[in-house]
């Protein structure tokens, strides 16, 4: 730690560059991922919304609803169904035009059709549900608003393809500027470097001094840029309850955990913190090795 501060101190204005080129790198990094895994999120909340409904014949049994309704359970494509009988149309109807009184004369359940309300858990899978109550007996209309999905799908390739285009471009350019600003203070040390190559040091002994500076600053950087957005997260958190009201929860579901996003959480905040740690020691590795290695070549 002692040789750490030394070598700041040798070279202050080189230090602080590369600190502060750390430093906004993650915590636009950091705040980049909020972003985009908010974004994500509520994509995926959205992806759900679309859904298939299904009419059958008023005469229709309901073994047999319930029947196509337990093998669309049993396809692991589908998140929720609610059935709708003719007595809970019937009165939807009624709550829609109790302003009408002459709309509700003359009518009973017995005209209202059976419905079944059917959420995907992806929007891909809805043509695959639609195509297939097609099929199915006793079927008096089945809706499916094909355009809606297809430009939702659409938006999501694409909002997801950018994500990550720029997120790489982040990486490249953090890299590419820390590797400049690294290299003109190992350019200040090129006759000690010069000196221990005579003496026989090997290159990774070169390299130790500077790799652990970077990775001290990268440390400290990351540390900021977490606290900062950390002191966002709370700030904004009122705000976002706001506008979320409707919203109980926003997560990404993967095959082994589930993470919740919104409202946020313990688990999401420490694998935002990993994130950044992860990110400031590979930048600081791949950035030292570049800038160390034009000056070690044989």
């Amino acid at each position: 730690m002692k040789e750490i501060f030394k070598s700041i101190k040798r070279t202050p204005y080189q230090s602080l560059a590369g600190f502060l080129v750390l430093f906004f790198s993650f915590f636009l990094s950091l705040i980049i991922l909020f972003s985009l895994s908010l974004a994500n999120g509520i994509l995926n909340y959205l992806e759900t919304k679309p859904q298939v409904t299904v009419y059958f014949q008023p005469k229709t049994p309901e073994n047999q609803i319930f029947k196509i309704r337990d093998e669309l359970s049993q396809s692991g494509k589908t998140l929720s169904i609610k059935y709708i009988s003719q007595k809970e149309a019937f009165e939807i109807y009624k709550n829609l035009n109790k302003d009408n009184p002459l709309l509700l004369e003359m009518i009973s359940s017995d005209i209202f059709p059976p419905s079944l309300e059917i959420f995907a858990k992806k929007p891909y899978f809805l043509p695959e549900i639609a195509e297939y109550l097609k099929k199915q007996p006793d079927i008096d209309e089945v809706q499916f608003q094909k355009d809606i999905v297809d430009k939702l799908l659409t938006f999501t390739n694409v909002l997801r393809k950018i994500s990550f285009i720029f997120f790489g471009y982040l990486i490249i350019m953090s890299i590419i500027v820390l590797t400049t600003t690294i290299s003109f203070k190992i350019a200040l040390k090129k006759d000690e470097i010069e000196l221990l190559r005579l003496l026989g040091a090997t290159n990774s002994y070169i390299r130790k001094p500077f790799l652990k500076e970077s990775l001290f600053m990268g440390f400290i950087a990351s540390i900021f840029s977490f606290l900062i957005l950390l002191g966002l997260i709370f700030y904004l958190n009122p705000f976002l309850k706001y506008y979320f009201f409707e919203i109980s929860e926003i997560s990404f579901d993967f095959n082994f955990i589930k993470i919740i996003i919104w409202p946020f959480n313990f688990l999401f905040i420490s694998l935002i913190f990993l994130f950044v740690l992860f990110f400031s020691c590979f930048i600081s590795i791949v950035s030292t090795y570049l800038a160390t290695n034009k000056y070690l070549k044989v």
